[in-house]
């Protein structure tokens, strides 16, 4: 096949036709009439096409409504919006993306039935969110003309599509449908066909991460979703979006894409989400996940515990890492708490450590501080919203409500957690930016693309390359190495990437030549 054979993208006589009426199929649909194609609508379900054309035009009539579009256009893209009642009636298009069940043999069965009805020159798109793109083309005749062309819900607002090429898909293939992409309105980045391909391969540290979180009873799930939204920046807590996305649809991928790597470490699901799919307790959708919905569809919130407070006399805080020091010092100055300045703390001090990495139990033992009056905050992230502290499991009642009423003197909230190394903000973080630098090791997708993608697709407040550069590599490279040496779990092994780049002092961006 040749795609310069293909009308070029953007020109009207270019005919698209999009198999699967759902969701993603109507929002494939939608840009890709807009921006000028001529779309054939198809669905195995007798009246579905037809039905997905009239749901278009209702749609088509807001945005007319809200002047996001005028009368003339809305009316061009329906008289280039036409059903068929059959597969047949694709022949002749020179373009078709599949949007049906995430099964594979379907998805085979179909391309199969495909290549008897369309032309040689043209490409046969799967918008698989978690199969390869290889097995499906596997079997055909002409198994050079398929690709992954995937989109995200919902596609019009979701400005992101992955070009995806199999073993045997020629690079004019992908780079056809990137093109294709960009002039549909989305940016259109190209990615290695691999599971998860870009985006839901990156996705795996945030919830995976938070499982564990839980797992080792360091948080409650309010409070890990309040730390990691107020100080990393996150849209949504982790259980907050397995609830709005739901377990059946998210747990369902953790597995797969766990099992397609040959059970690597950095991507191992956690028993409690199996659980509560088991158990039916999808999330939002069924009014009960991680919390609770009530019938207009809104949470009901989960206060976290109430902690005693006191102010303490004096605050000694730890020095081995100076830079995190000084933070926390800015902090304790503006609750007007006399701050000590000897090498070790005064009888009754309340002693405060920095953790890069580490737990608290081991930052206390280091510099033989009495475990009852010692705890550990984060400093490393953000502590404008909210401030977290964390125990050991030494950390006496007292000592605790005095951290809380010295971090909480000027009306900020403070999370409590158990001793956890890496707190949590780190450890999900440096999670996340570890896998970022395997995919670019790996060389699944340029590292831009990953940050463009990842930002678009899951909207992270920074690309997790970029944020690794924020943070600074060395500093992720620590707080991993601290993390796999005292789990002892491969999960956290840092990325070749991420530990060259750290030890030269180059961005994670950088590409060898």
């Amino acid at each position: 096949m040749d795609p310069a054979r293909l009308p070029q993208p953007g020109s009207p006589d270019l005919v698209l036709g999009v198999i699967g009426c759902g969701v993603m199929g109507r929002g494939i649909a939608q840009i890709a009439v807009l921006a000028g194609a001529s779309v054939r609508l198809v669905d195995a379900r007798e009246g579905a096409a037809t039905a997905a054309r009239a749901e278009l035009l209702t749609t088509f009539g807001k945005l007319v409504e809200k002047g996001k579009l005028t009368q003339e256009a809305a009316d061009a893209a329906a008289g280039r919006l036409v059903p068929c009642a059959s597969l047949g009636e694709l022949a002749g298009a020179h373009i078709v993306v599949e949007a049906i069940i995430e099964e594979l043999q379907a998805k085979k069965a179909l391309f199969a039935e495909l290549e008897g009805i369309l032309g040689p020159d043209a490409i046969l798109a799967t918008n698989t969110s978690s199969l390869s793109v290889t097995s499906i083309a596997a079997g055909l005749t002409h198994p050079e003309r398929v690709a992954g062309f995937h989109f995200f819900n919902p596609v019009p607002l979701m400005k992101i599509v992955e070009a995806i090429g199999g073993l045997l898909t020629p690079p004019a293939v992908v780079d056809y449908l990137l093109a294709l992409g960009k002039q549909w309105g989305h940016t259109a980045v190209r990615a290695k066909d691999t599971p998860g391909f870009i985006v839901n391969h990156a996705g795996r540290g945030y919830g995976t991460e938070g499982m564990r979180l839980l797992a080792e009873g360091v948080a409650t799930v309010p409070v890990l979703d309040n730390i990691l939204r107020d100080t990393a920046g996150f849209r949504l807590g982790p259980c907050e979006l397995f609830d709005l996305t739901g377990l059946d649809v998210s747990h369902p991928v953790m597995e797969s894409i766990y099992h397609q790597y040959y059970e690597e470490p950095r991507f191992r699901p956690q028993g409690l989400t199996r659980q509560m799919l088991v158990a039916g307790t999808l999330g939002k959708k069924v009014g009960q996940g991680f919390y609770r919905y009530g019938a207009d569809g809104k949470k009901e919130a989960i206060a976290e515990p109430q902690q005693a407070t006191q102010m303490p006399q004096s605050v000694w805080i730890s020095n081995e890492r100076p830079e995190l020091a000084e933070q926390v010092s800015t902090l304790a100055a503006a609750a007007g708490v006399q701050i000590e300045s000897g090498v070790a703390p005064s009888d009754g001090a309340l002693c405060i450590v920095t953790p890069l990495g580490e737990d608290c139990t081991t930052c206390c033992a280091r510099e033989r501080l009495d475990p009852r009056r010692t705890v550990a905050v984060e400093a490393l992230f953000d502590a404008g919203k909210r401030r977290v502290v964390m125990t050991n499991p030494g950390t006496a009642p007292e000592y605790l409500a005095m951290a809380c009423g010295l971090f909480g003197a000027t009306g900020v909230p403070v999370s409590v957690i158990r001793d956890s190394a890496g707190l949590v903000s780190q450890r999900v973080v440096a999670h996340i930016v570890n896998i970022a630098c395997e995919i670019a090791q790996q060389g699944i997708a340029d590292p831009l693309d990953i940050d463009r993608a990842v930002t678009l697709g899951l909207g992270y407040p920074l690309g997790p390359l970029a944020w690794g550069d924020t943070l600074g590599a060395q500093t992720v490279l620590s707080i991993l190495k601290n993390l796999e040496q005292l789990t002892g779990d491969a999960r956290y092994r840092p990325s070749p990437w991420l530990q060259r780049r750290a030890l030269l002092g180059l961005s994670l961006h950088h590409k060898e030549i």
